[in-house]
């Protein structure tokens, strides 16, 4: 005669220990560790016994269970800053608490969930409209149209979109300025001045297509290597200059 044995499977070992705490019926805040302990380890023979691979979860359990038995076999036992004995299963009480309020929590949303699944889903347009015809006789309406009520919507709904593509215009603008007549005028200011801010060319126009122009040919120039930039005054601000070989390439023209 052949014969099989099944066992519960639990998903983590804290819901391995509350299930021994609600069978056996015990104080959580009072657990006993010691049968405790036995009762997990015979559980994960079990396992082993029939080849079911053991998770790690589970045997880490088991050690911080026979951890605990250990430490309430020593006479002297740990206390806090008043003085007062501190239980080795203060720790375990508080995260099986934890682990029964969401697992509670969890439970709750999967009946909903199932409530959920077992009632219709709307969107199932086709059945709608099959419904909603059988109620108001769609098919005795259509009977009342004819073929100039027809051509009276076609007519008012071919107006409607010739109305909307007749707005529809597309106008292209083209900017008076270019990047290197931008290039052009900073190396011109750089010329009087030296050293420019880049606060002094939105003065001279604040215009924002001009500061967009400016700004690019300042960026084409700096990767030229022929200005330099640096950190200005004010917000947002920096100073532009000419880069020193560029400097020298000016004072040797003028002596020559």
């Amino acid at each position: 005669m052949s014969f099989e044995i099944k066992l519960p499977l639990f998903e983590g070992p804290f819901d391995l220990m509350l299930f021994f705490i609600e069978r056996d019926e015990l104080n959580i805040y009072d657990i006993p560790i010691s049968k405790i302990t036995m009762d997990f380890l015979d559980y994960l023979n079990h396992l082993e016994k029939m080849e079911i691979e053991v998770a790690s979860e589970f045997i880490l359990f088991a050690a911080t269970l026979m951890k605990i038995k250990s430490k309430m076999l020593i006479p002297k036992s740990d206390v806090d800053i008043n003085g007062q004995e501190i239980d080795p299963r203060e720790e375990l009480v508080r995260h099986l608490l934890e682990y029964k309020k969401y697992k509670s929590v969890i439970d709750s949303l999967a009946q909903l969930e199932e409530v959920r699944i077992s009632k219709a889903v709307r969107g199932n347009i086709l059945t709608e409209i099959k419904e909603l015809s059988k109620i108001d006789q769609v098919e005795a309406e259509i009977q009342d149209l004819d073929l100039y009520k027809l051509l009276t919507v076609y007519s008012k709904v071919i107006i409607k979109f010739n109305a909307r593509t007749d707005d529809t215009k597309h106008t292209v603008i083209q900017y008076p300025y270019t990047i290197d007549q931008q290039k052009d005028l900073i190396l011109n200011q750089l010329g009087f001045k030296g050293r420019v801010a880049f606060t002094d060319f939105i003065q001279y126009k604040p215009d924002k297509i001009f500061i967009i122009y400016t700004f690019l040919a300042i960026l084409e120039l700096l990767q030229l290597s022929i200005v330099t930039i640096s950190i200005g005054e004010g917000f947002n601000n920096f100073w532009v200059e000419k880069n020193e070989e560029e400097k020298n390439l000016e004072v040797d023209y003028e002596i020559g």
